[in-house]
């Protein structure tokens, strides 16, 4: 298990790559308001106002009238102009864990009506069934297709945006709507989503992002157990490469933590600290069949994903429950059959 003085470097070194417009980049140059978010909330555990709050001025200035953010910003330019649901959701996760965290009302208050334009733009992006389509393009048409990771990190982003809400007086009750009709896609209809089982993602964010609890939870993670989790590596990104990553095994740590199941938790933490760089820094991957790192690159994400697992593991910060603290109130039926819904697709 790293201590606080080694999760604060890590921290450093996602400081140490930010731009001077306040954007925290991948390796490749270019930003996105997702992994931003996930930079930010690990520089917020390690104390780092400064760079955090030229973080939120980026996404502030970022920040589309119709509440999106592009999909690429390099250096300052967009790329990429459509713009992913589940982007825009997890500003409010952001900004949840900032206010948890620091308790700057202040803050909050003040970076409040981004949330709103943010989440106002996700849940319009929500079908008849409960599923969130994956993007509105450079031309403003929705997605016909939506991803199950991606809603699953948007149910996080709503319950997130909830509570920010009803901490502010302001409530927003469509967004819990949304999100209750959310889980309940998540956790019953496989079939509304398309198909990404090779990625280990669709596989633990049901449970990472609060839609699938308990019982569920844990035949769900036991189901895909052997084919993804790798021993004293990690996990892997997709399911049919020799090739660990150290974002996707920190969030499954979270997600295992969330249930209660510290054992496995910690052993995976403890098994991915290989990726680990003497600066603090984290390789993105290794590829052990022919044992080097891949891609050859210490990522950001990566870094922010570990110092989020220790505060979950240790207790670092005030916010550190945030990811076992936003599931659904309620189980949602397992069986289609039983549920009323007509399946999404045949």
């Amino acid at each position: 298990m790293i201590g606080r003085e080694e999760v604060v470097r890590t921290a450093l070194s996602i400081a140490a790559i930010q731009e001077g417009d306040g954007g925290v980049p991948w390796p490749e140059g270019h930003v996105d308001a997702w992994n931003h978010v996930e930079c930010l909330m690990a520089m917020t555990v390690a104390g780092l106002g400064e760079p955090v709050r030229r973080g939120y001025e980026w996404l502030a200035r970022h920040q589309r009238d119709d509440g999106s953010w592009p999909m690429k910003v390099a250096r300052g330019v967009c790329v990429e102009r459509g713009g992913e649901s589940n982007h825009a959701a997890y500003v409010a996760a952001g900004l949840w864990h900032h206010q948890l965290v620091t308790g700057d009302q202040a803050f909050t208050e003040r970076r409040w009506p981004m949330v709103k334009a943010a989440l106002d733009y996700v849940v319009g992006l929500q079908t008849d069934r409960g599923e969130i389509v994956w993007e509105r393009d450079a031309r403003g048409r929705a997605s016909a297709y939506a991803l199950l990771t991606g809603c699953s990190s948007i149910h996080q982003g709503l319950r997130c945006g909830v509570l920010l809400a009803e901490h502010l007086g302001d409530p927003q009750p469509h967004w819990e709507l949304a999100a209750d009709r959310l889980a309940h896609v998540l956790a019953a209809h496989p079939e509304a989503f398309a198909d990404k089982s090779r990625f280990s993602m669709d596989w633990y964010y049901p449970v990472l992002g609060g839609a699938v609890r308990g019982a569920q939870a844990f035949e769900l993670l036991d189901r895909e157990w052997a084919t993804f989790v790798v021993p004293g590596l990690g996990i892997r990104c997709v399911s049919d490469q020799p090739w660990v990553t150290g974002a996707e095994t920190c969030e499954l740590v979270l997600a295992l933590d969330a249930l209660g199941d510290r054992e496995r938790a910690v052993r995976l933490f403890a098994d991915m600290q290989h990726l680990r760089h003497d600066d603090g820094s984290y390789w993105t991957g290794w590829q052990f069949a022919n044992r080097r790192h891949f891609p050859h690159e210490r990522s950001g994400y990566t870094a922010a994903a570990v110092v989020l697992a220790a505060d979950a593991l240790q207790g670092l910060s005030a916010g550190s429950a945030l990811f076992r603290d936003i599931a659904a109130p309620s189980v949602s039926p397992s069986d289609p059959d039983l549920c009323g819904c007509t399946p999404a697709r045949a």
